[in-house]
């Protein structure tokens, strides 16, 4: 993974990729994933290491937004008992590299969406989520996190938002929580079918930290870091095109 011969732009974007996806109360994994496929990383090296870089941002960003207060117990619970068990058996299965990409490249749209604000719009009609939607919500995302390797905060983000049923910060925290345990369930699953981390791996961990560290903070407090979401989301669709065309 370090002998990449671009390894060293990809070191400086990391940081600043962790940084938004955790002040939005993610951890980044559709992120990573886009730029290891920007610099040409192999399919069985992104999975494992995109899923290790969300434990560790998207623990410190739930930590953050917890501490605020903006945490839903419940409903975390509807949606995590049914992912976790679908996430690890996602992780567990084998993708062709050409379907892969393909399915990454959509769920990539999901992510620029949400840097672009399109599901930013809070309701002030928050509706009260029957346990049925959220295991139904919970499974279909929990899969797809497992067998892609992100943690499913891209997508349950905008759900809760789209649906009314909770306002943007706790639905930051929710995410947080849901995609940790996501994120841990397919990387044991990953592990379980033969995966092997990479030693360099937590050399990125260490760099994705600082973004992740300063993005929870700032985040859960509120900051205005609209150019730089533009930003990110210009090269999640450079990455999108790449991975649907490649």
């Amino acid at each position: 993974m370090l002998q990449n011969e671009n390894i060293y732009p990809f070191l400086i974007i990391l940081p600043i990729v962790s940084f938004l996806y955790s002040s939005v109360g993610h951890g980044g994994a559709s992120g990573y994933l886009a730029l290891m496929a920007l610099f040409s990383f192999a399919p069985e090296t992104m999975k494992p290491t995109a899923l290790l870089l969300n434990i560790f941002v998207a623990g410190i960003s739930f930590y953050y937004y917890y501490r605020e207060g903006y945490f839903n117990k419940k409903l975390f619970l509807s949606f995590a008992v049914a992912s976790i068990p679908l996430a690890y058996f996602g992780g567990t299965l084998e993708v062709n590299a050409s379907i892969y990409k393909k399915i990454l490249a959509v769920l990539l749209i999901f992510a620029i969406l949400k840097m672009l604000n399109v599901f930013g719009k809070e309701s002030e009609n928050i509706k009260e989520m029957k346990l049925w939607q959220g295991l139904v919500v919970g499974a279909i995302i929990g899969f797809f996190s497992g067998l892609i390797g992100i943690g499913g905060g891209i997508i349950l983000t905008p759900v809760i938002l789209v649906l009314h049923w909770g306002k943007m910060k706790e639905a930051a925290a929710v995410s947080a929580l849901f995609i940790w345990v996501n994120s841990v369930a397919g990387l044991l699953g990953q592990f379980q079918s033969g995966i092997a981390l990479e030693s360099g791996s937590f050399l990125l961990v260490a760099i994705a930290l600082i973004g992740g560290v300063l993005g929870g903070y700032y985040g859960s407090k509120k900051i205005n870091n609209k150019k730089l979401r533009y930003i990110l989301a210009f090269v999640l669709s450079i990455a999108c095109a790449k991975l649907f065309f490649t």
